[in-house]
């Protein structure tokens, strides 16, 4: 019996399993054939919605701009909390994130793509950054005449620049520029020198994470 959905419920449904797909078995293996097979739909419905797969591709990177988006923007709206808690949740809960998406856009071939989720990245977050910088700013911990675009400048450099998948810093190097960054966060936002060591604190948490998985992979490897 054919199973009636509507569009989106449809179309959320070859997101879902293409994102599944894409993060565990590869993006560059993973065939318009895997999608049908794994929604249980014919071609003519898939092209119905999407004309390839490197357009399910971008859709599900839309899609997760738009959950961090929407995390953001609830974060932003929240009261009693401060400025800096508020930035503190925003980048330490990533929901819509998926490490094998991430890792899949990090693949030479998936360029396009990885530029792609850096700059849906960015307008994601940028809105509900700029009201916690003036709420910031109301507070007396900030003072910038350009909220929006200091943000904006620094979080772009950062995105590209501290991308493991666009250049292969060492440990060192890395710590370096992320001791950078924070810095010169503090000073385009007129913030209190120190007063972001808590995003330096939550990169060398995900960067020690990341290099804890990177040895187990290494070892499960070894014959």
């Amino acid at each position: 019996m054919r199973v009636h959905k509507s569009y989106y419920e449809r179309m959320n449904e070859i997101l879902d399993v293409s994102e599944n797909l894409f993060s565990t078995k590869g993006y560059q293996k993973t065939t318009v054939n895997d999608i049908l097979e794994g929604v249980n739909i014919g071609k003519g419905t898939f092209y119905h919605y999407f004309k390839s797969k490197e357009e399910v591709m971008y859709a599900v990177i839309a899609r997760m701009a738009n959950i961090a988006k929407l995390y953001a923007q609830k974060i932003a709206e929240m009261t009693g909390i401060t400025a800096h808690e508020k930035i503190y949740r925003i980048f330490a809960d990533q929901p819509g994130r998926n490490d094998g998406i991430v890792e899949q856009l990090h693949h030479h071939d998936n360029s396009a793509m990885h530029l792609r989720s850096l700059i849906e990245t960015v307008h994601a977050i940028s809105p509900a950054m700029t009201i916690i910088i003036e709420q910031g700013i109301t507070e007396g911990v900030f003072s910038t005449p350009y909220p929006r675009e200091s943000f904006e400048f620094l979080f772009a450099g950062a995105q590209f620049l501290l991308d493991l998948g666009l250049y292969k810093w060492t440990k060192e190097e890395m710590l370096q520029k992320t001791i950078a960054f924070t810095h010169l966060l503090e000073i385009a936002l007129g913030a209190k020198q120190g007063s972001f060591a808590y995003l330096f604190e939550l990169t060398e948490t995900e960067r020690n994470t990341e290099i804890i998985e990177g040895e187990e992979d290494d070892s499960n490897t070894v014959s």
